[in-house]
């Protein structure tokens, strides 16, 4: 067998691998976040698989026997094939297992996750690198240098960024992130149909090539009927409405899906932007927002700054904050990182782009070239189960500081349950090192603990709130949003006892972890399994 077909099969396993961490990533984010836990998780499955894989690749090439070529040909051609069979069986088990996982323990649980993902098929591929190395011995006859071993590990090392760059940029945006893994299986099982086919001396040369059919036909199989199987874009009960998959984008930040409510007598619907397992907006038919945190900060911006005639947000989302200051003539900005945010909001919002200006950027980038023009900034950034760590360290205030007018502030949600504030102390101290003046919102729900609360910042002496007017508030909140304005809190007490966090070192991490783990517990209470699968 010509040895750039050797390379090549070893150079698309090597791809596979990393396609397959990658998407085991994407996988297990609604529902295990993306923490410290998670990376930790995937790593050192990752590493411990390939180092077992590469011990028991290195044992079956000593024990080949007394036919090695026949027998280091079908073990190197088979591996594929296990590989995408055991792929295939992990997307039989997940759907149904990684939810029940989750809520026993995030961190153990997701370390089975992994297992359950990433263990067999990279201990398989894996091996194929020391089979490789004594195949080439074979064919040299006498050993050489380092009898190719470096080589190798070059192409399929190679072959991993390769991998990554496709998964990254070439299925992620476009497909699930079910079918993409699926797709790695098919192509492992159609590695081995190709060395089956091929000149390549081996023993069971048809066990090879039936395992290698059976993974293409599993794999096409449950990627065609994977949506009758795991009931994904079926019907579920959430939030007190039963809801139907309306839509789903796929972006290299998250999968959002659209979820909208069965109509009731009146032609009456709602519509949900839900990402990665979180809520991030609500709007009834007539593209009102219901989600409570859209009017307080509407509230919160007019109540500071009412003549504001410059406001900048970074975050979209369904695109609704923006669009309703937008109509009162003021000049909005919008910073979004993620295009399938904007897409969803025009399409499924009523966003309407012409009249507020857009970035597709990130929002650290855009604030440290930001200009001091803005009476006002919102900032809602969120990706996982809280904003990411160098959106909330001080060099990132100093830089968002800059944005303001003299006498602007900057309005932030956030998510706090103030009986364990050791997370949230880290934020309010380091938002205070550059943003002195802070004071905290936060609605009135009796038994409700890790929840929307509003932080109105500046770096001078913060006016007294002026009583506003916003029309179309739903009956559920009114109350409540009036209420909330009349009480601000101060946060003295609790950024005493925090850590700032600075771009070179973040002392809260482990802190910041927890309290992730706590919100993703809440979000795994409420969310039907059917729709964290994405």
């Amino acid at each position: 067998m010509p040895a750039v077909i050797l390379f090549t099969l070893i150079f698309i396993s090597g791809g596979a691998i990393l396609a397959l961490e990658l998407l085991a990533s994407r996988i297990m984010t609604p529902y295990f976040g993306v923490s410290l836990y998670i990376w930790t998780g995937i790593l050192s499955i990752t590493l411990v698989s390939l180092a077992l894989g590469y011990r028991w690749g290195g044992r079956l090439a000593g024990n080949a026997g007394a036919a090695p070529a026949r027998r280091l040909g079908l073990l190197f051609a088979i591996m594929p094939a296990l590989a995408g069979l055991a792929i295939i069986a992990a997307c039989a088990i997940y759907p149904f297992a990684f939810h029940p996982l989750a809520r026993w323990s995030l961190s153990g649980g997701a370390f089975a996750a992994c297992m359950i993902l990433l263990f067999l098929p990279l201990v398989a591929t894996s091996a194929m690198n020391p089979l490789l190395v004594a195949l080439l011995l074979q064919q040299q006859q006498k050993r050489k240098g380092d009898a190719g071993s470096g080589l190798v590990f070059f192409v399929s090392t190679l072959g991993s960024v390769a991998g990554v760059i496709i998964t990254a940029f070439g299925l992620i945006p476009y497909i699930s992130n079910y079918t993409a893994t699926l797709m790695v299986a098919l192509l492992l099982g159609t590695l081995s149909l190709a060395a089956a086919m091929s000149k390549l001396v081996m023993g069971g040369r048809g066990m090879v090539t039936t395992l290698g059919i059976a993974a293409m036909f599993g794999a096409a199989l449950l990627a065609w009927q994977g949506d009758r199987y795991t009931g994904r874009m079926g019907t579920v009960a959430f939030s007190g409405a039963q809801w139907q998959v309306e839509g789903s984008h796929s972006s290299l930040f998250g999968t959002v899906k659209i979820l909208r409510s069965s109509a009731d007598a009146d032609g009456k619907f709602l519509r949900m932007y839900f990402h990665d397992g979180l809520i991030q907006n609500s709007v009834d038919s007539n593209q009102r927002s219901i989600s409570f945190y859209t009017w307080a900060l509407e509230a919160l911006a007019l109540a500071y700054r009412p003549q504001m005639q410059d406001v900048l947000m970074l975050g979209l989302g369904a695109g609704i904050v923006p669009s309703r200051l937008a109509r009162d003539s003021t000049r909005v900005s919008v910073v979004e990182i993620d295009p399938a945010s904007l897409a969803v909001a025009q399409q499924y919002f009523g966003f309407d782009a012409k009249r507020v200006t857009t970035h597709q950027a990130d929002a650290r980038t855009f604030v440290g070239d930001c200009a001091p023009r803005h009476d006002v900034v919102l900032v809602d950034l969120f990706h996982g189960d809280g904003t990411p760590d160098y959106l909330i360290t001080r060099e990132f205030f100093r830089d968002l500081k800059r944005c303001l007018k003299p006498g602007g502030v900057a309005i932030f949600n956030t998510f706090a349950n103030l009986d364990d504030t050791r997370s949230y102390s880290h934020l309010l101290a380091t938002l205070q090192s550059e943003l002195p003046h802070v004071a905290l919102y936060r609605p009135d729900w009796p038994g409700a603990r890790q929840i929307n609360s509003f932080l109105v910042a500046s770096p001078a002496q913060l006016p007294a709130p002026q009583r506003v007017t916003i029309s179309d508030v739903p009956e559920r909140h009114a109350a409540t949003l009036w209420d909330m304005l009349a009480k601000p809190q101060s946060v003295g007490t609790m950024a005493a006892s925090g850590k700032i966090i600075y771009d070179a070192w973040n002392a809260a991490a482990l802190d910041m972890a927890a309290s992730q783990a706590a919100f993703r517990q809440g979000v795994l209470d409420a969310a039907p399994p059917a729709l964290l699968m994405n």
